[in-house]
């Protein structure tokens, strides 16, 4: 893979300027944001508490506000913009767009985060800016992941492929231990791998409990025989990674050959499904008709992925009820699974970014059924 030709504060600055022709196009003189991940999305800030005004006109018009615990984070964080300094700094934001209507006079502000009561305020506080509901212009950008972001991405696969090869090298799935113990030396070997923290709380499901979607560690052991389901994630500045591989503790039965056979070749056909053009309904379907077609459709109960980066889980959704194509450059999972109560079940998933041709697979661990 090339390197990364650009700094992080001049992605950053291409993303304000992708914004700003959103802007244009809604016929906004601003964007108050306020989400937390879409400032830093534009700004690379990592504190608890920020707005920002981003002008449609440049970035000589757009200021940032934080507080005074993050002065210096700030300094370092958000070199390239002017700052202002604010417990209140959605407040403090639209206060400085008060006083300039002629630069400010129409503004949008991000109403899927704001409560009833803020845009009360919002109104008292804007003078004769006019407001203007902008939900999800952010959101719409961030649904295409930039080199910068993909190499994250790629580096918290990495960290959590790695932490599953030392998990089972170093003996980690053995019968005794518990469900809760092998979370907590996942996580941890994540976290030895560069990871900040996991993505969300690790599955760890075995016997019976694989057969659970989203089960919760508990201080079930492990035994001979077992299924066990790991479903786990590792987060790089910022960005998570999704990966679920299915293992068996010792020799497996014919029925668990048989259905982790079957998850691997719908996993597959959802993976092959995904490139740019592709409705986001038919790559579910590419990957449900295997399953269906052996009879167990009805065993896999959830969709087949969604996308990833700031958060584990945001557009595109890969499902049957979905709607919208999939373009080069967003970042999904595949993650089909089979589901027999009182028994086990298989899940298979990786995370992949949509490229030209065939997708560009970030979650390397192999998928051929592992004994251990």
């Amino acid at each position: 893979m090339a390197p990364i030709s650009r700094t992080g504060s001049e992605f950053r600055a291409v993303r304000r300027d992708a914004l700003r022709a959103l802007l244009h196009e809604a016929e906004l003189d601003a964007l108050l944001v306020t989400d937390l991940l879409n400032i830093r999305y534009l700004t690379g800030f990592t504190g608890s508490n920020a707005a920002l005004l981003l002008h449609a006109g440049g970035d000589a018009g757009t200021v940032f506000c934080t507080d005074g615990r993050y002065t210096t984070q700030a300094a370092a964080e958000v070199p390239d913009l002017e700052h202002i300094l604010d417990r209140a700094s959605a407040a403090a934001l639209l206060a400085h767009a008060a006083a300039d209507p002629g630069r400010y006079g129409q503004t949008g502000f991000e109403s899927q985060y704001v409560s009833v009561e803020q845009h009360v305020a919002y109104q008292e506080t804007a003078g004769h800016v006019r407001l203007a509901r902008a939900p999800g212009l952010v959101e719409q950008l961030r649904v295409i992941k930039d080199e910068a972001e993909v190499e994250a991405l790629r580096q918290a696969c990495a960290a959590a492929d790695r932490a599953l090869a030392g998990l089972i090298e170093h003996g980690g799935l053995r019968p005794g231990r518990t469900e809760r113990e092998v979370a907590r030396e996942l996580e941890s070997r994540m976290l030895d791998h560069g990871s900040e923290g996991p993505s969300f709380a690790t599955i760890v499901a075995a016997g019976a409990n694989s057969a659970i979607p989203h089960h919760r560690p508990t201080g079930t052991p492990l035994a001979a025989g077992d299924f066990v389901k790991l479903d786990f994630g590792a987060t790089v500045d910022g960005y998570h990674s999704d990966m679920t591989r299915t293992l068996v503790l010792g020799e497996p039965a014919g029925w668990q050959r048989e259905i982790y056979d079957l998850v691997r070749h719908a996993q597959a056909a959802g993976r092959a499904a995904v490139y740019p053009g592709a409705d986001v309904a038919a790559v579910d379907k590419a990957a449900r008709d295997v399953i269906a077609e052996a009879g167990r459709g009805e065993e896999f109960a959830h969709g087949l992925g969604h996308g990833v980066g700031l958060q584990i889980h945001e557009a595109p959704s890969l499902a049957a009820t979905a709607a919208g194509t999939l373009s080069a450059g967003m970042a999904v999972t595949v993650e089909p699974g089979v589901y027999l109560a009182g028994r086990g079940g298989v899940r298979i998933e990786d995370t992949l970014v949509v490229r030209e041709g065939t997708p560009e697979l970030l979650t390397l661990s192999t998928k051929e059924l592992v004994v251990v």
